[in-house]
């Protein structure tokens, strides 16, 4: 008998889908059965991963989204709710790093990294989270009441990595974030919890780890290897999934014990 974590009748909103662990996110989900809102700023990328999500069988949808933006914020939800449903599910994954030593950060670097990994992050929840809040008290329509926030730090926010203070100083926000969320929401049957990834072999980082520094990297690692985009799928359809009622304002982090 096989135990199965079923997101048939769901919406998941997820940001940064056009690429890297937010593509895998995406088609996870949808691969769980959840019908899956594809929000980033590349369009193109987003319609070739609808398209691929489609030809599996799943169901996927496109919202242009900018984080950085209120407006665009609050326009791409809207969107989604309208076109597609009420979220039931949000993976906020949009992230972007510097890589420089903390005298050499500018205003305009913290402010991008930043704005992106924590304001953007903050908004895009919020925005998710209000939604969610009516309905769980009856002022707005919908059939599932509470919803599942996935955010996704990293392990730098639990570990301070040289020359990438500022991108591990805003991931540490988003861990207090998460564990703010879940104490003011959690009364709501709304869960919100984070992960905090290790390195993880994507299309953006392929060729470095074939470097010289990437190989002395992996090296550094307690098992000396990097991970795979599907290493965190079940840990990802978990935390989305009704079963993991009992689990709010977890940090969980999926990084094969860099941090430990």
């Amino acid at each position: 008998m096989a135990y199965q974590l079923d997101l048939s009748g769901r919406v998941a909103f997820v940001t940064g889908a056009s690429g890297g662990l937010g593509a895998q996110f995406a088609k996870t989900l949808a691969r769980a059965g959840a019908a899956v809102v594809l929000a980033s700023r590349r369009q193109d990328k987003l319609k070739a991963l609808r398209a691929e999500i489609e030809g599996e069988g799943g169901s996927a949808h496109t919202v242009e989204l900018d984080v950085t933006d209120h407006a665009s914020i609050k326009a791409a939800v809207a969107r989604a709710e309208t076109e597609v449903g009420s979220i039931d599910i949000l993976v906020n994954n949009s992230g972007v790093s510097t890589t420089q030593r903390l005298q050499d950060v500018a205003p305009e670097d913290f402010d991008y990294v930043f704005g992106t990994n924590t304001k953007g992050a903050f908004f895009v929840a919020q925005e998710v989270g209000k939604r969610m809040l009516a309905r769980a008290k009856g002022t707005a329509p919908g059939g599932f009441t509470g919803g599942r926030i996935v955010n996704i730090a990293s392990m730098a926010g639990l570990r301070v990595l040289p020359q990438i203070g500022v991108y591990c100083m805003s991931k540490a926000a988003v861990i207090h974030m998460t564990k703010a969320m879940a104490v003011e929401w959690g009364k709501f049957g709304i869960n919100v919890n984070a992960i905090c990834p290790g390195y993880i072999d994507t299309e953006i980082n392929h060729a470095h780890w074939e470097t010289e520094g990437g190989k002395k990297l992996v090296q550094m690692l307690p098992r000396k290897r990097i991970g795979n985009p599907q290493d965190l799928d079940a840990l990802l359809v978990m935390l989305c999934s009704d079963q993991s009622h009992f689990i709010n304002g977890a940090v969980i982090a999926a990084d094969d014990g860099f941090a430990a």
